[in-house]
């Protein structure tokens, strides 16, 4: 699934690929994915002869701004966006297109069909699902020390669960987890409101350092993540841990280990990151 670095980098290029352009129709092959407004006729119509003014993110989410509506979609696991011409062969898994005056096609594909899609009157996105469910990001203002300190002192989940719980810290998925926790030299099985002052305060500082260096490498490729131009990200060459199971940890050569919390795979160095 894509995280924050990649929902950033395909935000930045879908902005410098869409903005100003004007949908003439709107066509609707999956109808699951549509999951506000309910009948897929009534989006389609609500989209004809919009323009496309910002696009905006959230977490994991992309916020396409029209004049009057905010579409918000979530690419779940597979889902991508690709510009392309309207003569260009259409494959089986594009499920949404937004065919544009221009004669160019903003297309939506998803192998898996998990991705949603929720549209509402602009000023009304993040009152309503799926932002409205959202923690704060590592990069937004009220990601505090103290919101941060607070919110692990109320539970007695592991960090890694914890960290994984978008109501909590909105934007970060397995890879970047460990990363930071890597970095923080924290286990991910260590119990959230066990963690130092000292502890959170350095995670929270590695999960924003982290997550700034990864944007600016246009995120990790992991499997089969491309951006809405058909181009790679090259975070994944500076991971340390994540997909690294067997290999020397970069900082002390042991073992790098992958085991089991809250049913995610998850990766460590068991001597940088001790249980205590």
């Amino acid at each position: 699934m894509p995280e924050l670095p990649e929902v950033e980098t395909i935000r930045r290029t879908l902005e410098s690929l869409v903005i100003g352009k004007r949908i003439d129709q709107v066509h609707v092959f999956w109808p699951k994915i549509i999951q506000e407004p309910t009948d897929p006729k009534k989006f389609a119509l609500l989209l004809k002869g919009e323009t496309f003014r910002k696009v905006g993110r959230k977490g994991k989410c992309l916020i396409f701004y029209f004049d009057r509506s905010a579409l918000v979609s979530h690419l779940r696991m597979e889902g991508k966006y690709v510009l392309t011409k309207k003569e260009e062969p259409m494959d089986a898994h594009t499920h949404i297109v937004f065919q544009m005056t221009d004669g160019t096609e903003l297309r939506y594909r998803d192998v898996r069909k998990f991705g949603t899609m929720h549209m509402y009157p602009i000023g009304m996105e993040f009152d309503r699902p799926p932002l409205s469910k959202l923690g704060p990001e590592v990069f937004d203002s009220r990601f505090t020390n103290e919101y941060f300190q607070d919110a692990l002192k109320k539970t007695k989940r592991k960090i890694k669960t914890v960290l994984l719980d978008q109501t909590v810290v909105s934007g970060l998925g397995n890879i970047y987890v460990d990363e930071a926790l890597y970095r923080a030299n924290i286990h991910p099985e260590k119990l959230a409101y066990l963690l130092t002052e000292w502890e959170t305060v350095r995670l929270r500082e590695e999960m924003i350092r982290l997550l700034e260096e990864a944007v600016e490498k246009g995120g990790s490729t992991i499997r089969t993540y491309i951006n809405a131009q058909g181009k790679i990200g090259s975070f994944q060459f500076e991971l340390n841990v994540y997909g690294k199971e067997g290999s020397p940890c970069p900082f002390c050569g042991t073992e790098i280990k992958k085991i089991k919390v809250g049913g995610r795979g998850t990766h460590f160095c068991p001597k940088c990151q001790r249980l205590s």
